[in-house]
């Protein structure tokens, strides 16, 4: 069997941004549980909604990774045309 397309360094690369994004997730919502005076267990018990918030926060950051980088190949493919 083929080894995959992706290096080693680039899966580091995705898990640690994943975890960015849900370290990120926790924090919005210890700011929301703090805002609302709510009790701390709320951290454990909406832990689902904390993970399904980090990977649309992963998703919105891939999507603006792949903007960012189709129109920089677009911008490199017509400066090579000229």
């Amino acid at each position: 069997m083929k080894d995959t397309v992706l290096t080693a360094r680039r899966k580091k690369i995705e898990i640690i941004t994943l975890l960015v994004c849900f370290v990120l997730a926790n924090l919005v919502n210890l700011y929301a549980i703090i805002a609302y005076n709510r009790s701390m267990m709320e951290m454990i018990t909406s832990i689902f909604y904390i993970i399904i918030f980090a990977f649309v926060l992963y998703a919105c950051w891939t999507l603006l990774r792949l903007l960012f980088y189709g129109v920089k190949a677009l911008l490199a493919k017509k400066k090579n045309r000229l």
